[in-house]
């Protein structure tokens, strides 16, 4: 089960079995458009509020993963999800609405991984037969709770990021060691809180970047292997700038990786002519690439083996406003091709 300090080894290898991505009008105009199951004309879904728009995210990608394997709620035995506004109110308020008992998790923009290991691990050791997982966000939501409200039109620098619009999540099972060509979760490495000292809300890449590396080191020393053995390393929301320090801080640790095989989704999921300044973030932005484009990637064979690594700035308004530093964590779970 545990390999090295902080490794889960899932010798049961838990599926994949299916996934459901909802996004915004933004994401409508990105890159990743096509790997969005449901895309939004605007930032109200129908609500009266952006908090409540977030939560239509969370229940129709749901419904969307659901439906692709023609189940129901009562099949799920649980539901772990996350989101960035306080107390997670979104994600709770959808479990209320799906009524799949319920564990609510916050990683913030890690929380997409946190929820997959966590699922993975119930999965692998008989705690479940299938769980529903994932993580959302909002821009204007959370824009307003943790920078500016989108209305007030405040001038960003070059260092911010854009927070994603979407939910995804995905349904994990049991592996009855039948089939091929499965996607199955096959380690996950649980991260430590990092802090060094950064306290700049504008600049969560580079808050995150030591976290990341942090994680992607004691992963491959956990585990033993080099980073050759995946098709891919991805981060979930670094950016332009936490990805350069990361692969920085990564090299000084005596990992070099490929920089084509070094990707990060905050920069894979917009368009350049998008101004998202140094790239996406939130985590809704991990969920949505993930559980859109990557696995769609792995489906039709141009990767085999992948380790996805989410990232997450712990600060709320409350410890921004008592002028703490930013601790941070990074989570990361291998994904693999079943053969």
């Amino acid at each position: 089960m545990l390999q090295g300090r902080q490794t889960w080894i899932f010798q049961n290898r838990p599926v994949i079995e299916s996934t459901g991505v909802s996004g915004g009008p933004f994401e409508a105009n990105g890159k990743l458009a096509e790997d969005f199951d449901i895309l939004h004309e605007d930032l109200w879904m129908g609500q009266d509020s952006y908090e409540k728009a977030n939560k239509v995210l969370i229940e129709e990608a749901v419904q969307v993963a659901l439906r692709k394997v023609d189940m129901q709620e009562g099949d799920m035995h649980f539901f772990i999800a996350g989101d960035l506004i306080n107390q997670i109110t979104p994600s709770s308020f959808a479990a209320r609405t799906n009524q799949i008992p319920y564990l609510g998790v916050f990683g913030a923009c890690s929380t997409s991984m946190e929820g997959l290991a966590l699922a993975s691990f119930l999965i692998n050791y008989g705690g479940a037969k299938y769980i529903i997982t994932g993580a959302s966000s909002h821009n204007a939501a959370v824009e307003k709770q943790f920078r500016y409200p989108t209305e007030y039109g405040g001038q960003k620098p070059p260092t911010a990021q854009w927070t994603v619009t979407g939910a995804g999540v995905s349904i994990i099972g049991q592996n009855s060691g039948e089939a091929t060509g499965q996607i199955v979760t096959t380690s996950a490495t649980i991260g430590k809180v990092i802090d060094m000292g950064l306290s700049d809300p504008f600049n969560m890449g580079g808050a995150m970047a030591p976290a990341a590396a942090e994680t992607i080191t004691t992963h491959f020393k956990d585990r033993k292997i080099a980073p050759s053995y995946y098709d891919l390393i991805v981060t979930g929301d670094l950016g332009r700038i936490g990805r350069t320090t990361t692969l920085e801080l990564l090299k000084n640790n005596g990992l070099t990786i490929e920089e084509d095989k070094f990707q990060d989704c905050g920069l894979l999921i917009y368009k350049d002519s998008q101004p998202v300044q140094a790239g996406a973030s939130g985590a809704g932005c991990s969920a949505t690439v993930l559980y859109g484009h990557l696995i769609n990637q792995m489906k039709s064979g141009v990767y085999r083996k992948i380790l996805i690594v989410a990232t997450g700035a712990l600060l709320s308004p409350l410890s921004y406003q008592q002028k703490e530093t930013i601790p941070c964590i990074a989570h990361a779970v291998s994904i693999e091709t079943n053969s």
